[in-house]
């Protein structure tokens, strides 16, 4: 790898239109607005970005957008939601040019589960035609990878360099920090930042990042600091921001936080529907607590 990203890393929301286009002039504000907060890394194209719904055009202009933003200032990881290991293999070499640090992306999960053996060997073509640096986002429910097969993939895969990974069972977390200490896991335990970081995460990528950067910047650098007073005060009110905006929906409450601290408003692309009036009013008093409304004036989405 050309660097080993750490630290915090949210993934960025995609900033469509209501006409469900993407509106490549707002990628830079909130690129910029993340640098800002502290970020050390952004992610594009995955989950929170409805990475899913993203056609291999748009892909490429979303990540080709959000490398000029970034202007090299922090890392950039490219995420990547697809069904097929042709698809997969496809979306890398639109991105191999540009200056992505790594792929972040997800098991093969339609309705049917890859088993390890071919799970192992979807990883090793993405690697062999690609050459870039993986990180497995292991989040998929039913096609979620054990630690053991995890530890697997990344020692017959070397270019497989880290696990995202999801869901809300530390246990599994704390075991791949045990069995795999020499790769990169990022917590992506949204609820469970905190304890996460004090297992030794060597950093997090989870859409709380994206909804609270501020604060979740605070937190990683009050752990670092030793500081565990303030590191469970942060937890405790990002924790109730996270009841607040976890749902079907949240790439579409994340965003909405976003529009409540100041950046343009952006929708979320059909058919997710957008934030409701009792998320609004949610994530608008867990914001508050958190100290991110101070002094933005913008006005509620409808």
């Amino acid at each position: 790898m050309k660097a080993r990203p750490t630290g915090v890393i949210p993934p960025m929301t995609t900033p469509f239109r209501k006409d469900g286009e993407i509106d490549l002039g707002l990628v830079a504000p909130q690129v910029d607005w993340m640098i800002g907060a502290g970020a050390h890394g952004v992610a594009a194209g995955g989950s929170t970005g409805e990475g899913h719904t993203l056609d291999h055009e748009e892909y490429r202009d979303l990540m080709a957008a959000t490398v000029e933003a970034v202007k090299g200032r922090i890392p950039v990881i490219a995420g990547i939601i697809v069904d097929s290991t042709r698809d997969a293999i496809r979306r890398g070499k639109l991105v191999r040019d540009m200056n992505v640090a790594a792929l972040q992306v997800t098991p093969v999960h339609y309705l049917f589960k890859p088993d390890d053996e071919a799970m192992v060997a979807h990883f090793r073509a993405m690697a062999d035609e690609t050459g870039m640096p993986i990180i497995i986002y292991n989040v998929v429910p039913w096609s979620y990878l054990s630690p053991a097969l995890l530890v697997r993939i990344m020692t017959e895969v070397p270019l497989v360099v880290g696990v995202k990974q999801s869901a809300g069972d530390l246990k599994l977390f704390a075991d791949l920090m045990m069995m795999a200490p020499d790769k990169l896991i990022y917590s992506a335990v949204d609820a469970l930042m905190y304890p996460s970081y004090t297992l030794g995460a060597h950093g997090s990528i989870a859409a709380i990042l994206t909804a609270a950067p501020h604060a979740s910047v605070a937190l990683w650098d009050a752990v670092k600091a030793g500081d565990h007073p303030r590191a469970l005060d942060l937890h405790k009110k990002l924790l109730t921001l996270w009841n607040a905006v976890i749902a079907d929906n949240l790439p579409a409450c994340t965003r909405y936080a976003q529009t409540l601290q100041g950046l343009p408003r952006t929708y979320p692309r059909a058919p997710m529907p957008e934030a409701s009036p009792a998320q609004q009013a949610a994530t608008r008093k867990a914001l508050e607590a958190l100290g991110a409304l101070n002094g933005v004036r913008v006005e509620a989405a409808e």
